[in-house]
């Protein structure tokens, strides 16, 4: 696969999730405004539960779809009529729970008729999920480009609509709804493979076999990434929940445009080369240089405008969500290198250590959660940073091994990256010292920002921001001469 057409389709996939998350956020805060933290806090709740059924579809079978180097029409039509066995399953299973689970948190709003309604989210993302593994194996993420689109801008104007009409939580639900239906008609219409009236339970065996494995990683890893929000829920106030969410969502705003853009990418393109495990390494180590000289910037900056942002978009009430925004912002600012050796494992064929290390990684995590649970809600967020470093060592460890590349040179490799986007913060931060207003705090920190670091980058001749330069001239350049 030549390396002009994987910047092409990451590009593509960067400027759905940059469209996306855009729109998301503009009706994130807007929403936010209108309805307050009690009523986000209650839909968030229902979300984790949709978000770990999800994982049954979203996850295994499609990843093994992916990594499999002759899949054809008889491996996707099996997995497609078995995932809809599988989410008709679980909605049902989501419709029987929904009285039960409305009792256990007794929030505002919360009940089973709308766990009912939200919940069939489920079977429309099945719909797609096959969908999904086709484009991402054939490298076609244009496609993701407009039926993502299509989705979000709909739906943001229904749940504005409805929130400014006074449907107040049902507002969410319609959103959360109209997004994933819209997304997926659109995808079916632009991508022309259909499931084949054919069935296969040796292919589905033989893809299991690799599937399973990485399911229950994704299974293990989601559950315990809610769980903190669930304990939340329980034990502490839905306004609580909505101060930890809001300031989990806008750094993961950017997390998902860059991160999310290069793994649905990486994977592909590393299983296309498993053979080869120079070339694997060099494109691991090549993502993880590109993806934290983009991460890190815009975590730390983030980080360090948090007061002026929050104030100027939120308002006073959501003033408390700053600290953990400040520790998701750490946190995040990491996740390139997870992500980089998680799939290069899995390009490798090696599910089995990557089910490992996600049992390893979640028994470090529980007990940072048992420890803190009944302290506080800062104290479990400071736990999630803690266990974030210790899964960097985790995560990076097999591939010494198995590409011969340690975490000792990872970090050299992100070291360049990580010092100028802290000189940047530090730069950003004093701004706030000077006396001006929120408007004007924000736009100096925002320009002095970027004029630091790409001025640096320059200067000082950063490896990753002369790669990205010399990249974007060579598009530019086929772009002229066609």
């Amino acid at each position: 696969m030549s390396s002009e057409k994987v910047i092409n389709n990451f590009l593509w996939r960067f400027f759905e999730r940059c469209g996306a998350y855009g729109v998301t956020f503009i009706v994130t805060v807007l929403l936010a405004r209108i309805l307050g933290p009690e009523v986000s806090g209650s839909v968030a709740l229902v979300q984790i539960f949709i978000t770990i059924m999800n994982v049954f579809v979203d996850s295994g079978l499609g990843n093994a779809l992916i990594q499999k180097k002759d899949a054809d029409d008889l491996d996707f039509s099996s997995v497609f009529f078995f995932n809809m066995l599988i989410c008709i399953v679980l909605y049902l299973i989501m419709f029987v729970s929904a009285p039960f689970i409305a009792d256990f948190y007794n929030k505002p709003g919360l009940t089973a008729g709308l766990i009912r309604v939200l919940s069939l989210v489920i079977i429309v993302s099945g719909v797609k999920n096959v969908q999904q593994a086709y484009v991402s194996r054939n490298m076609l993420f244009k496609r993701f480009f407009f039926s993502t689109l299509g989705g979000t801008i709909g739906a943001a104007v229904i749940g504005l609509t409805m929130a400014l009409l006074g449907f107040g939580i049902w507002a969410l639900v319609a959103q959360m709804l109209f997004n994933t239906l819209v997304d997926t008609v659109i995808l079916w219409i632009t991508v022309k493979w259909r499931p084949k009236k054919m069935f296969s339970f040796e292919r589905l065996k033989g893809l299991f076999s690799f599937g399973w494995k990485i399911l229950v990683s994704s299974l293990i890893d989601t559950v315990y990434n809610d769980l903190r929000q669930l304990i939340i829920g329980k034990l502490y106030s839905s306004s609580d929940l909505s101060y930890y969410n809001q300031g989990k969502r806008f750094p993961k705003l950017i997390v998902d445009n860059i991160n999310a853009s290069i793994d649905s990418v990486l994977l592909p393109t590393l299983s296309q080369a498993q053979d080869d495990r120079s070339a694997v390494k060099n494109m691991t180590r090549r993502a993880i240089k590109v993806s934290t000289y983009l991460m890190m910037p815009c975590m730390v900056g983030l980080a360090m405008c948090a007061d002026s942002l929050i104030y100027l978009l939120l308002g006073d009430e959501w003033m408390p969500c700053i600290i953990f925004l400040r520790v998701f912002c750490f946190t995040f600012a990491f996740y390139p290198i997870h992500t980089a050796n998680l799939n290069a494992i899995k390009a490798m064929g090696r599910s089995d250590l990557f089910l490992k290390l996600e049992i390893i990684k979640k028994v470090v995590g529980l007990t940072a959660i048992l420890a803190t649970m009944w302290i506080s809600v800062k104290a479990m967020a400071y736990s999630f940073l803690f266990t974030s470093i210790c899964c960097q060592i985790i995560n990076a460890w097999p591939n010494k091994k198995l590409l011969g590349y340690s975490y000792i040179e990872q970090l050299k490799d992100m070291l360049p990256q990580i010092c100028l986007s802290l000189v940047m913060g530090a730069a950003i931060y004093c701004v706030e010292f000077l006396g001006f207003g929120s408007v004007i705090t924000l736009c100096i920190q925002i320009v002095l920002g970027a004029v630091i670091y790409a001025g640096a980058s320059k200067l000082l001749k950063i490896d990753s921001f002369e790669y990205m330069l010399a990249t974007v001239k060579k598009l530019i350049g086929k772009g002229k001469k066609k």
